[in-house]
């Protein structure tokens, strides 16, 4: 049985969305069942904005933490960092906590962290949810239906196939078993849920629990969500 919940949330140079997520994160939280522990770990990776200081004003009741980290860190290793944080937080036993990733440019909605409790409880190891974007990122309607395209395309018999690190969860002793998220500097969510199938832990795809995220072109991860929209974008100009 899970009881406790912990979320990381990565940020850099946020300053301006990451109020916004910490504040939505609590709301998620609020809604969890009584009698389960939860726990907000934001890691402010190198910033040179107010990231830091916007987080820890916004996290209202919620246990949280923000980490400054200065050293260089590939995004797997922030995920990582901020997992032992928010493990440290709660001090609850692996196979009782799940733990859940979000982006800072990211707001989860109201039932996202009971939607993934529900399906961890229900004996899912990994859980992935779905990305909205909060604007469309071009007025090209030929680039909004190649994005409804790349969408499609990933959906399978078990459902709608897409894994993101904005919304991701994880039974802890899962995450342990192989390795955490490692030393990657993109796709980290993907080599993440990759593993774990290897390794025969049970995972699904959850359409009840979106997450609402920037439609920016320019992102942190190399090839992550912002590069597949410029991408998009770029391939209808001509």
């Amino acid at each position: 049985m899970i009881t406790a919940v912990g979320v990381v949330v990565p940020a850099r140079d946020e300053a301006t969305l990451v109020g916004a997520c910490v504040r939505a994160v609590d709301l998620a939280l609020r809604r969890l069942p009584a009698g389960v522990a939860c726990a907000v770990c934001v890691v402010a990776d190198r910033c040179d904005d107010a990231t830091a200081a916007v987080a820890r004003a916004a996290f209202g009741d919620v246990p949280g933490v923000v980490v400054v980290s200065r050293s260089a860190r590939t995004i797997g290793e922030v995920r990582d960092l901020g997992v032992a944080r928010v493990r440290e937080l709660l001090g609850t036993p692996a196979a009782r906590t799940l733990l859940l990733s979000t982006d800072a440019d990211s707001r989860v909605t109201p039932g996202w962290a009971r939607a993934h409790l529900a399906r961890a409880r229900q004996g899912y190891h990994a859980i992935a949810g779905t990305a909205e974007l909060s604007a469309p990122f071009s007025a090209s309607a030929r680039a909004l239906s190649r994005y409804d395209d790349v969408l499609d395309q990933a959906r399978t018999t078990e459902g709608h196939g897409s894994v993101y690190g904005a919304n991701l969860g994880v039974r802890a002793d899962a995450f342990d078993v192989v390795g955490g998220f490692g030393p990657r500097a993109t796709g980290e969510d993907h080599d993440l849920w990759r593993r774990l199938g290897q390794a025969g832990f049970r995972r699904c795809y959850e359409s009840g629990a979106p997450v609402v995220t920037s439609a920016r072109l320019r992102g942190r991860a190399p090839d992550g969500l912002a590069a597949l929209l410029s991408t998009l974008a770029e391939d209808t100009v001509a």
